[in-house]
C-alpha cells in the first residue's frame, strides 16, 4: 500500500522538507507522523539519496546523515519547499475539518478550527476563490445535538432512520455509543435493539430523534465497528452496477457507496456502484432522468428502459384522457 507510484512519490517530495523541520528525528517516529513502516522509510530514504539536481555529483545530490536511529538532512538540493494543497485537495480537506469541529466530543474542536484556518491560510484567498464549503444541515446539527445530549446522560433514544439502499424509512431504538467521523459525514454508532446487533446511523438520513428516559444498555459484548479501512466494504449480499453519471448527477458518487470512479471527460464519471436491491436502483437511476443512465447489468437495464417506458405509456394515457 505504501510502496505505489502514486503514493510514494507526493511523500517522497515532502519527506526532505519535513525532515529540514526535524533535523534527528528518530527513524521510527517519522515512520508513524507518515502512517508507513520504519522499512519503507528507509527505503524511501535510500531513494532520496539519488535524487538531486542535474549533474549529479557531490553536492548536487540530496545528502543525509545518520547517528543510530535518528536522520537528518544536510543538503536539500533545493528540495526545501513542501507541496501545496491544490484547490481540490484543500476544499476536501476543509469540508473534513468543518465537519469534524460541529462534532463536539469526537475531537479537540478549538485544535481543528486552527487547523482549518492553516489551511485556508496556505491556499489563500484566490486558491479558495468561488469554492463554497457547506457545513451540517440544521436538521443535521439538530440530530448531533440530540445525540450528544444522550451520550453524556446514558440515555437510549429512538429514531427514524432512512435507510438508503432500501429506500426504507424506520423506527428504531437504540442504545448510543459513540459518534464519528467517517469520509467526512457524522455517524451515530448503537445498539439497535431491531436488528439486536451494533449499527451506524449516518446523521444526515435522520429523520426524528428522541432521548429517552431509559437507560443506554448495550451488551457488554458489543464490539466498535472497526472503519480504519473505510466504512463500505463488500458483502455477500451486495451486488455491482456500473452507471454512467452526468454533471449534474456526480453528487451520487459522494453519497452512495462506490467503486472504482473513472472520470470520463466533460465532469462526466463511470462508477461502479454497491446494491442490495434491486427495485432501489431501478428507482435511483429512474429518478436522475437524463443524469444518469444504468450500463451493467443487462437484467436491470432492461428493467429501468420497461419501467421507463410504462410511465411514459401512463402519460400519455393521462393526456388522451384529459
Amino acid at each position: 500500500m505504501s510502496g505505489g507510484v502514486t503514493e510514494r512519490l507526493p511523500r517522497l517530495l515532502s519527506l526532505v522538507p519535513y525532515l529540514l523541520a526535524r533535523p534527528g528525528i528518530p527513524v521510527a517516529e517519522a515512520a508513524a507522523d507518515l502512517g508507513i513502516s520504519e522499512r519503507q522509510l528507509r527505503r524511501d530514504l535510500e531513494l532520496l539519496w539519488m535524487c538531486g539536481l542535474p549533474g549529479y555529483g557531490p553536492g548536487d545530490l540530496i545528502d543525509l546523515s545518520f547517528s543510530g536511529d535518528t536522520v537528518t538532512v544536510t543538503h536539500d538540493a533545493g528540495m526545501r519547499r513542501p507541496l501545496r494543497l491544490t484547490t481540490a485537495e484543500a476544499t476536501a480537506l476543509l469540508m473534513a475539518l468543518r465537519t469534524l469541529a460541529d462534532v463536539p466530543g469526537v475531537a479537540d474542536t478549538e485544535a481543528v478550527r486552527r487547523a482549518a484556518a492553516k489551511v485556508e491560510r496556505a491556499v489563500g484567498d484566490a486558491g479558495m476563490a468561488g469554492v463554497a464549503i457547506d457545513g451540517p444541515s440544521r436538521e443535521e446539527a439538530a440530530t448531533t445535538a440530540a445525540v450528544r445530549d444522550a451520550l453524556a446522560a446514558g440515555r437510549a433514544m429512538q429514531i427514524v432512520y432512512y435507510t438508503a439502499g432500501r429506500d426504507a424509512v424506520s423506527q428504531r431504538t437504540i442504545d448510543p455509543m459513540r459518534l464519528l467521523i467517517v469520509d467526512g459525514r457524522g455517524y451515530l454508532e448503537a445498539w439497535c435493539r431491531r436488528a439486536e446487533g451494533v449499527r451506524l446511523f449516518r446523521l444526515d438520513r435522520v429523520e426524528d430523534v428522541a432521548v429517552l428516559d431509559e437507560p443506554a444498555a448495550p451488551p457488554p459484548d458489543a464490539e466498535p465497528t472497526d472503519v480504519s479501512e473505510g466504512l463500505f466494504r463488500p458483502s455477500a449480499e451486495h451486488r455491482s452496477a456500473v452507471l454512467l453519471l452526468e454533471r449534474e448527477a456526480r453528487w451520487v458518487a459522494e453519497y452512495y457507496p462506490v467503486d472504482d470512479v473513472v472520470e470520463l471527460g466533460d465532469e462526466r464519471l463511470q462508477v461502479q456502484l454497491r446494491y442490495a436491491d434491486p427495485t432501489w436502483l431501478v428507482r435511483l437511476v429512474l429518478g436522475l432522468g437524463g443524469g444518469a443512465r444504468l450500463l451493467e447489468p443487462p437484467e436491470l437495464v432492461d428493467a429501468v428502459a420497461r419501467r421507463a417506458r410504462e410511465a411514459l405509456d401512463a402519460v400519455e394515457r393521462e393526456s388522451e384522457d384529459g
